[in-house]
């Protein structure tokens, strides 16, 4: 019985066969069924849509889901086992692993000399809306100077402006379930803190925010990942992964999301609040990048908080300015109260000068986000099209919103890709930054956030960079020449 324990908590969920068959898609190829289908269950692992230590079924169920022989499928489940992508117990079946040698995430791109920094998604400041913004902000500041500056809850006409941003979007609030935060990194840490600790799991989009990792293992918490598709969500696996890894709380980005660019459908809103109270798992959802839709015939689904219960977090940080520091957190007064008891051992109150400017900026916010979308369309457009002409084997989809194509490389290069370009004068995040354990190799996240010539500027040394690197020039050439500026 000892034994069956020890595997419950190795495993975050399991996985029936017709639910692998549709990850699976077309699998077979002019290999042998066994080659064929051990190789596209190792690229899954590898690209994260199957996540780690997920109980597969046995085989005779993937054979009778796929349509083939149990012996196929035994021998590739041993291909597996014997490649280390794959670990088994009699009695306890089998679940994904990867080699120990794989496990590696990078780390985070170093400040430095790059002329041209892609590892951040953020736009540079709307100069004159934040100067006028400034002066208002300014002439208003004498009223507070009496005072402390302390509010551990955010000044109330910060508050209200949140509220009523956030009312005309569609998801009704009062200043009293809001708290102002450093930025939308501090608005998760606080709640991570108050919510879960050291051993809880936490689930998040798999790929997901690299700093959202980060703050889940820095509370001693382990991030269990549920896999995005192609086009959206799965929430067949998310509500498994919900239901057998019982999560302290569930972190999800539906708007934009960063790094895919994919939104949540109104429809699969409702159903993914209706798990998560199911389970009783305290939602929370990053709206960071909910007003950046760039497209004017996409969809703008509704905000989750108009669905049901949930947390939200929200920022000045993509949409406007990233250097005001300024986020909030959208809860009941009651848990806003907690945090803001929470926040007094980490810091006691945002800055009062910026406050008064974001509340400035929210008064009308249409004033600096319709010149924001319309730049950022064009940069997209721009990046996008320099992408497919210099590098046509690089495979993504053009996203209706946010900061970043998701691009699919033609192999797994991408963290030696990041190395070569650094000297080309590029500074990038590789794949796996955005993954747990390993993951995402075969994929790049790429900004569109600078100008229109920087941005042909990348694309041409990145295709400079990825020649040396890419496979069929045999090996990744360190000594390839950087390319001159």
């Amino acid at each position: 019985m000892a034994g069956f324990d020890i595997v419950a908590l190795i495993m975050d969920r399991s996985i029936n066969g017709p639910h692998v068959a549709r990850l699976l898609g077309d699998w077979r190829s002019s290999r042998p069924d066994y080659v064929s289908l051990a190789a596209t269950l190792r690229l899954l692992i590898l690209d994260g849509r199957l996540p780690l230590r997920t109980r597969l079924p046995g085989e005779r169920g993937l054979a009778a889901a796929l349509g083939t022989s149990r012996t196929t499928t035994a021998a590739a489940y041993a291909a597996l086992r014997d490649e280390g992508f794959l670990a088994s117990r009699r009695g306890s079946g089998s679940w994904t692993r990867v080699p120990a040698d794989r496990t590696a995430t990078p780390p985070a791109p170093e400040p430095g000399d790059a002329e041209l920094d892609l590892s951040c998604a953020a736009t540079s400041a709307p100069e004159g809306a934040l100067h006028r913004a400034l002066a208002a902000a300014t002439a208003a500041l004498p009223r507070h100077l009496p005072g402390p500056g302390y509010d551990a809850l955010g000044l109330p006409v910060l508050r209200s402006a949140i509220a009523e941003h956030l009312t005309r979007r569609g998801a009704p609030t009062s200043p009293e379930d809001v708290l102002v935060t450093a930025g939308a990194q501090h608005a998760l840490a606080l709640l991570l803190r108050v919510l879960a600790g050291p051993g809880d799991r936490v689930l998040v989009d798999h790929p997901t925010y690299p700093n959202a990792l980060g703050a889940i293992q820095a509370v001693g918490a382990r991030p269990v990942p549920v896999a995005l598709r192609p086009d959206g969500w799965d929430l067949e696996m998310l509500a498994a992964t919900l239901r057998h890894s019982a999560p302290r709380l569930a972190y999800v980005i539906a708007d934009h999301h960063n790094p895919t660019g994919l939104t949540l459908p109104d429809d699969e809103r409702e159903r993914l609040i209706a798990l998560a109270q199911a389970t009783r798992t305290p939602l929370v959802v990053d709206e960071t990048l909910a007003e950046l839709t760039l497209d004017d015939d996409a969809p703008v689904p509704a905000p989750l908080a108009a669905h049901g219960d949930v947390i939200a977090i929200g920022s000045m940080s993509k949409a406007f300015w990233a250097g005001l520091r300024i986020g909030w957190i959208r809860a009941s007064p009651t848990l806003v109260r907690r945090l803001a008891l929470a926040r007094a051992t980490v810091d006691l109150s945002s800055p009062v000068l910026e406050q008064l400017i974001a509340a400035e900026l929210l008064a009308d916010p249409e004033a600096v986000l319709s010149r924001r979308r319309a730049s950022l369309r064009a940069r997209r457009d721009a990046l996008a099209a320099a992408v497919r002409s210099a590098l046509p084997g690089w495979r993504f989809s053009l996203p209706h919103g946010g900061l970043s194509l998701w691009i699919e490389l033609e192999a797994p290069r991408s963290s030696a890709l990041a190395a070569v370009a650094s000297r080309h004068g590029l500074r990038l995040a590789a794949g796996p930054r955005f993954g747990v354990d390993g993951a995402f190799e075969g994929f790049l996240r790429l900004p569109y956030t600078l100008t229109e010539p920087q941005l042909t500027d990348v694309v041409e040394r990145l295709a400079v960079a990825w020649r040396a690197v890419a496979p069929d020039h045999g090996r990744q050439r360190d000594d390839a020449p950087a390319l001159v500026a």
